[in-house]
């Protein structure tokens, strides 16, 4: 076994920590025209895994339950059920995430109508990079020799601190050391032996709404790779 592989299960957990830019845990406020009438809207969004559930406020009918909702990478999709003028429609949902944001584009499931409007994150409501429930299990592979090295950590929050451990390493459980996480980047370092020899592996992560993309390697540079984690269902 390798030091990519620790590397690789590494990434995955710093994944946790979903960036303020892309964290879709919470409330967000927007706005969208409707026959020329402003319609303020709020979205109460909770996050497990890939999974997005909540809330829509502003519509006739309101409050609306979310159906279906799934966060893949910066794309949040989702529909509710709402009534106009006596009649029911389904509002099928479209989201890119970005700093402090959501751009939307949302229409009736059969195409006759359809708008956007940018939903953005409520004052006063605290932006956490990782939603309790994202301190799991994560996993993720990448190349090495040819082969893909498969791997999985479990990891814990504190604050701003990140801790836990690595398996499938050669030394496993390993333990994650000076784990932090700012903003959109966590970072770490862990400790590995290969082939005799005791390596001290660097990750430094760049996060969005459901993965991480990281840069790893060696702490005297000797080697280093890429990996995108993503949290195990």
């Amino acid at each position: 076994m390798n030091v990519l592989r620790l590397i690789g299960l590494f990434a995955c957990l710093t994944i946790l920590r979903s960036a303020n830019a892309t964290d879709l845990a919470g409330t967000w406020k927007g706005s969208f025209d409707l026959q020329g009438t402003n319609m303020p809207v709020t979205f109460h969004l909770t996050v497990t895994g890939s999974n997005v559930t909540g809330t829509l406020e502003g519509l006739p009918t309101s409050p609306v339950e979310i159906h279906d909702g799934k966060a893949v990478g910066d794309t949040v999709s989702f529909w509710v059920n709402t009534d106009y003028e006596g009649t029911a429609y389904k509002l099928v949902f479209t989201g890119k995430a970005s700093e402090g944001q959501i751009e939307f584009s949302f229409g009736t499931d059969d195409g006759s109508w359809g708008t956007a409007m940018t939903a953005r994150k409520s004052e006063g409501v605290p932006v956490k990079p990782v939603a309790p429930e994202m301190a799991s299990t994560w996993r993720g592979d990448f190349a090495f020799e040819g082969s893909r090295v498969a791997l999985a950590f479990k990891l814990k929050e504190s604050g701003e601190t990140i801790t836990g451990t690595v398996e499938g390493l050669p030394t496993t459980p390993a333990e994650v050391h000076d784990g932090k996480a700012e903003g959109d980047t966590i970072t770490f370092w862990v400790n590995t032996d290969y082939q005799g020899q005791t390596y001290r592996l660097v990750f430094k992560g760049k996060i969005a709404v459901s993965e991480i993309k990281f840069t790893f390697g060696t702490d005297d540079g000797g080697w280093g790779s890429e990996l995108t984690a993503m949290m195990s269902s």
